[in-house]
């Protein structure tokens, strides 16, 4: 009998179909987690870890990844993660790229996920990834582009940030979630609270999500405010091409009590200022990120221009033209060291006007608050800025110019100038960074055909006539006080011929009590100045007198002494010589003493107390002897004043 043979078939197909069954019944796609987690470290460069993964295939495949955590990098490791997501569902559009070989995501919904942003005081971050050079990045743009993943909808559930950073005083938490989860477009929604620059930080921003970022016929929307302390920042527009920065139009208002509050937030040193508020439009063109067409005020000026800022350097470069229709020179006085604005100005803080009820209590007068070195190093400075009017019944400017840069800290007005009436006081200054931590400083103002009529105009005198003149000074120091008290230079100021003071200045000059009574009623008004010469020395911050000399058609004023700019300290007299017969005048000279802030004037106590004494005594052996000290019988014309003007034009 034949032996019976089996058929071989349903072996070789029922072990496979078997392998199969087995392969279904117990296949985990957390096989593939090794490899996922490899290929994501290596792509961070930090340990990235996943608890579960979750395949559901189809012509859209669904990947659920559990728990998935980014390390932090060395020296963070007592820290909480950077990252961690407990679900992330991504739809991936398999037959898109079966077909079209295009990596299309459909969706992309992230549960719950924590990210902790830190820095340590030594400057480093768990934020700082060193992705290495992008694979393809030697292919033409539009290849990249071609290949660049498209993602549809993101969606984003419960999502929070802790971000820490001592260097900025930054310690605020972030909310982070979409809106609308309804329609195919949601929005990113962000919260913020906590500290920021050592202050209080709120605030919220609404924007678009990844699918505009991919059409670039539907504008990317964006929409913030920021509160951080008492600044406020509001931001809403749209951009175009967001991702190049391109297209954009967006209206931006920047308001608070001073403007020097704004650094932190945009990474751009500014003096102080008062109160302002301003709005423009902010956009990026040429590498430049602008906030251009501004306008607005900053106390009581108005302030308008544009700000560009190119980055990418190692420093940020701020190029600014700016243009006030009405300046107050106080506004300004955060750019010399003093507090600016003043008491009236509106919306001054309370701490502001603590600072200039204090400063108005000080017996000091020049600025001494040090200049930051660290702020001028921070940006190279292009400023231009020009002001109409001057605004202030006590300035006897008209106008102003400003051409202004700082490179490495080094600081350069070049030039800066006051229009005076149809004259002008222009100059250059330099300011240059010193090893000690100071500031090295030097000036050079000239004064042109400065019209004397206004430049006395503030104070209620009359006169007329052409000033011209030349100030230099060399010093250095830590504030603008320290400046000049350190300061050598010189100062130089002439007027020949064709000008007149007010009477009542030369007849107080004089004690001719009678004279400055009429004076203020009017009658005489004016005196013809004939010719004036101030010329003065500048050492250790010292105003020594060369000569000063005020030749008028009735007398010749001389003076004599010092200002010390250092101690802020007057020692100076005034003596008048009539040039024709006079009686009634006690031509004591005047003394000018005290300090900047709280000056005195008086008589000579020595001069005027000798010829006030004989005067009396010749009273009691005879009255009309009495009137012998008070006699001057003029020293005629005299040519001192003229000569000195005319060897200063013979030296050039």
């Amino acid at each position: 009998m034949a032996q019976r043979r089996f058929p071989r078939w349903p072996f070789w197909i029922g072990i496979p179909l078997v392998l199969v069954a087995l392969v279904i019944a117990f296949w985990s796609w957390d096989w593939f987690i090794p490899l996922a987690e490899r290929q994501a470290s290596a792509a961070l460069g930090r340990k990235v870890t996943i608890a579960h993964l979750h395949v559901r295939l189809g012509r859209v495949t669904e990947v659920v990844v559990d728990d998935l955590r980014v390390a932090n990098p060395d020296g963070f490791e007592a820290e909480e993660p950077f990252a961690q997501v407990p679900r992330t569902t991504v739809l991936v559009d398999v037959m898109e790229y079966w077909h079209h070989r295009a990596i299309v995501i459909p969706s992309v919904t992230v549960e719950r996920p924590q990210v902790a942003a830190l820095a340590h005081a030594d400057g480093r971050t768990n934020y700082a990834f060193d992705f290495g050079k992008p694979a393809g990045e030697d292919a033409p743009k539009q290849d990249k582009a071609a290949s660049a993943p498209r993602i549809g909808v993101l969606r984003i559930v419960d999502g929070h940030a802790h971000v820490v950073n001592p260097a900025l005083k930054a310690d605020f938490q972030l909310g982070i979630a979409t809106r609308d989860e309804e329609t195919q477009d949601p929005r990113i929604a962000v919260t913020a609270d906590g500290t920021y620059a050592g202050q209080r930080i709120t605030g919220q921003a609404l924007a678009g999500g990844p699918a505009y970022l991919q059409d670039q016929s539907r504008p990317w929307p964006i929409e913030m405010q920021l509160a951080n302390g008492p600044t406020n920042v509001s931001l809403k527009g749209t951009v175009r091409d967001p991702l190049a920065m391109q297209g954009a139009d967006v209206n931006l208002v920047l308001q608070g009590p001073d403007m020097a509050l704004l650094q932190p937030l945009t990474g751009i040193p500014f003096a102080r200022t008062p109160n302002y508020r301003i709005a423009g439009h902010l956009d990026y063109a040429d590498g430049k990120v602008r906030f251009r067409d501004f306008d607005g005020r900053v106390g009581s000026s108005d302030l308008s221009g544009t700000i560009a800022v190119t980055t990418g350097g190692a420093k940020p470069l701020v190029e600014a033209n700016l243009h006030s229709k009405q300046v107050d020179l106080a506004d300004l006085g955060g750019f010399i060291g003093e507090t600016p604005g003043r008491a009236s100005t509106p919306g001054q803080s309370a701490q502001q006007r603590r600072e200039l009820a204090r400063n108005e209590r000080s017996s000091r007068m020049l600025p001494d608050t040090p200049v930051s070195l660290p702020k001028l190093n921070m940006a190279d400075v292009k400023l231009n800025y020009h002001a109409d009017s001057i605004r202030g019944r006590q300035i006897p400017f008209d106008g102003m110019a400003v051409d202004m840069t700082i490179a490495d800290g080094a600081v350069r007005l070049s030039p800066v100038s006051f229009a005076v009436g149809k004259g002008r006081i222009s100059g250059e200054i330099a300011l240059t960074p010193q090893e000690n931590g100071a500031l090295g400083a030097r000036a050079d103002v000239q004064f042109q055909r400065v019209d004397l009529s206004r430049l006395m105009q503030p104070t209620g005198f009359q006169g007329s006539g052409l000033i011209g003149g030349r100030a230099v000074i060399d010093g250095s120091g830590k504030s603008l006080a320290e400046i000049l008290g350190s300061g050598n230079g010189s100062l130089t100021l002439t007027m020949a011929g064709g000008g007149n003071l007010s009477a009542l200045l030369v007849d107080l000059s004089g004690l001719r009590l009678g004279n400055a009574v009429l004076s203020l009623l009017k009658l005489p008004d004016r005196t013809q100045v004939e010719c004036f010469v101030g010329d003065f020395a500048l050492r250790r911050g010292v105003l020594n007198t060369r000569a000063l000399l005020v030749d008028t058609e009735d007398v010749l004023i001389s003076g004599k002494g010092t200002v010390d700019l250092g101690r802020e300290k007057l020692d100076y007299s005034l003596r008048s010589d009539s040039k024709h017969f006079t009686v009634g005048q006690l031509p004591a000279p005047i003394v000018v003493g005290g300090t900047f802030r709280d000056p005195s004037v008086g008589i000579d106590p020595t001069e005027g107390g000798i010829r006030a004494g004989a005067a009396v005594g010749l009273g009691f052996l005879a009255a009309p002897l009495a009137i012998l000290p008070t006699i001057q019988f003029g020293i005629g014309d005299d040519n001192r004043c003229e000569s000195l003007i005319a060897r200063g034009r013979k030296a050039g």
